[in-house]
């Protein structure tokens, strides 16, 4: 699911070197940049989740860098979209997440 949205590391191997580049880019540019809106909502509304915490944790020494921070919600965004893709269609509901009553 990240793969169809541009969210997942592109690779780059030549020879024997194999490292992860920046996201593909390969899905929609206005469906990747609300789907990180997205993320920085669920992190506001959703402090208890698991992804909140991974996100805390990842970010925690980086102090004022922001480019650590945007990194870090692109690998969010990548997981809650997994996440929400799961829950529509097994109907599990993210580790930790609050759902309000109707």
């Amino acid at each position: 699911m990240g793969a169809c949205v541009g969210l997942v590391p592109q690779p780059y191997d030549s020879g024997e070197s194999q490292v992860d580049q920046g996201i593909s880019k390969q899905g929609n540019r206005r469906v990747r940049a609300l789907l990180i809106e997205m993320a920085w909502t669920w992190l506001r509304y959703q402090p208890g989740s698991a992804l909140t915490q991974w996100f805390n944790q990842r970010t925690q020494g980086t102090g004022p860098n922001r480019r650590a921070r945007r990194i870090a919600i692109v690998a969010v965004a990548r997981r809650l979209v997994i996440a929400l893709w799961r829950y529509l269609k097994h109907g599990v509901i993210p580790e930790g997440a609050q759902m309000k009553p109707l």
